[in-house]
């Protein structure tokens, strides 16, 4: 969950640059928070204020968190079809397979207790908006890759799983870096986003595979970021320094549900 936001923020100044080296200011001016960090928050806002066994009920929480949050912060690079959403309150699913829906995932694998109950849910927290198989596919892969690496999974076997259940990953970062642009659909994100964890060293080096592929920096930040602080751990000067550029109000949000679910 943590390392979702610490992604988003430090990728948040390259979403729409071409960013196609490692070697960047980790946290810089003008990083902040994007509609990555919010709906993550929302997620968890959802599943710690509602019995999150019942459908229903988690989806209106979240719903709820997600408008009362999205509202707030208009500003938070949310897609057109997104943004309609958000201010419509009549308004349901609209088919979508973007990317909004993985990166938004990681509070569910934290709270599940198994593997198919974090896919149950990454399903339920995608379909409020992103109800195309597509946008559940690639929700449901973020959340097993972290519920894996949660139970101590090694790389190779959360590998498989992804390769055996969802995406194909037979490619390199070096292979596709040059050539890699800004993707926000799932089938052109999560697999990269997850390649970003398998190659990586660290935490922090996750990240920085992520916004090096130039693409959709924040997001792919936050799916890598999200796997990657369930099998490493996120370094405690990271975890300080990320608030230093969340709002106030979105901190509040961020500490309503991460003691519960990370104490779960």
């Amino acid at each position: 969950m943590l390392g979702a936001i610490i992604g988003d923020v430090c990728g948040s100044i390259y979403e729409f640059e071409s960013n196609k080296i490692k070697t960047f200011p980790f946290f810089q001016e003008g990083c902040r928070a994007t509609d990555d960090s919010m709906m993550t928050m929302a997620v968890g806002c959802a599943l710690v204020s509602s019995d999150y066994h019942n459908k229903d009920d988690f989806q209106e929480k979240l719903c709820r968190y997600m408008r009362e949050i999205g509202i707030a912060h208009p500003n938070a690079g949310y897609g057109y079809k997104f943004y309609h959403w958000l201010m419509d309150k009549k308004r349901g699913p609209y088919n979508s397979f973007g990317n909004g829906s993985a990166m938004r995932v990681s509070p569910v694998a934290w709270i599940a207790k198994t593997l198919e109950e974090a896919e149950t849910l990454a399903k339920w927290s995608a379909e409020v908006t992103h109800n195309h198989e597509e946008g559940i596919k690639g929700a449901q892969a973020i959340s097993a890759c972290i519920f894996l690496a949660r139970e101590g999974k090694n790389k190779e076997e959360i590998r498989k799983y992804i390769e055996d259940n969802y995406y194909t990953l037979n490619f390199t970062l070096d292979e596709i870096r040059p050539s890699y642009k800004f993707n926000v659909t799932c089938q052109g994100s999560v697999p990269q986003g997850i390649m970003c964890f398998l190659e990586s060293t660290d935490f922090e080096d996750a990240v920085r595979n992520a916004i090096s592929l130039g693409g959709d920096g924040d997001t792919i930040g936050a799916m890598a970021g999200a796997i990657a602080e369930a099998y490493y751990g996120v370094p405690e000067h990271l975890a300080e320094e990320v608030f230093d550029y969340i709002d106030e109000d979105l901190i509040d949000y961020y500490n309503e549900y991460a003691e519960e679910i990370y104490g779960n």
